[in-house]
């Protein structure tokens, strides 16, 4: 039988981190998340969290910012998951010194769920998202006593595919695709445009995703580990709508 783990999940209300919650429950793990008091003043949020306990997840108040609260946290589990945002991955930080002195966990996941910065090569402001990422890793590399695992997701197709590129639609187009300007104006945008392009850049220009090959005896590519999950590809996608 498969062992089960007490799972930390930090960031749990977030874009990612709400998927991995209920994957962590439906996997039969004991599932935390850690919770700032005043998440609860959002309705949207608040609701999500009606949720989760619905379905046994246990909630424990803290911050970041708490070394305390955070000690506390973690000392209750033996796995701790990151999904914390952009915004916040310098505060990872505390989750790797908390970790350290609580001294009894066995995996440590920070949040990636990205390219993998160890081999990219991007522009601004790009550039500067991953070396946050990139310090992180050497954090908890120098530790030394921190088992981990960095989850690399590359590109998430949901950003673009649905919208055909438009990242200003959220649905398919119904009959054409609108393309602005005439390809010829250049423009300095507003953020967050200006990540999307160096993204983009690094996606289709550069290729970072693809420009280099797992290394076996540290990585392993998730279709070996999960062959019986059926992957679409973009063409597949696509072809829905020809």
């Amino acid at each position: 039988m498969e062992e089960k783990s007490k799972i930390l999940i930090i960031g749990g209300t977030g874009y990612i981190g709400k998927y991995l919650v209920k994957e962590s429950v439906k996997c039969g793990h004991s599932t935390f998340i850690l919770v700032r008091e005043s998440t609860l003043a959002n309705p949207e949020k608040s609701k999500l969290i009606d949720t989760f306990k619905s379905i046994g997840v246990t909630l424990i108040y803290g911050d970041l910012s708490n070394q305390e609260s955070l000690i506390k946290a973690i000392k209750q589990v033996d796995v701790v998951i990151s999904t914390v945002g952009g915004g916040q991955f310098s505060d990872q930080e505390n989750i790797i010194n908390a970790i350290k002195e609580a001294g009894t966990i066995k995996r440590f996941l920070p949040s990636e769920f990205g390219f993998d910065v160890d081999h990219v090569d991007a522009v601004e402001p790009a550039a500067s998202h991953f070396a946050l990422k990139a310090k992180i890793r050497g954090m908890i590399r120098s530790q030394g006593m921190i088992p981990y695992t960095f989850v690399i997701s590359n590109w998430f197709a949901d950003f673009f595919l649905p919208n055909f590129g438009d990242l200003q639609a959220k649905t398919p187009p119904k009959d054409k695709v609108v393309i602005f300007g005439d390809g010829n104006t250049k423009e300095e945008p507003d953020l967050p445009s200006k990540v999307n392009l160096a993204i983009c850049h690094s996606v289709f220009v550069k290729g970072d995703s693809t420009n280099f090959e797992v290394d076996p005896s540290i990585g392993v590519e998730a279709t070996e580990l999960y062959p019986e999950v059926k992957y679409t590809t973009v063409n597949d996608y696509y072809n829905k709508f020809v």
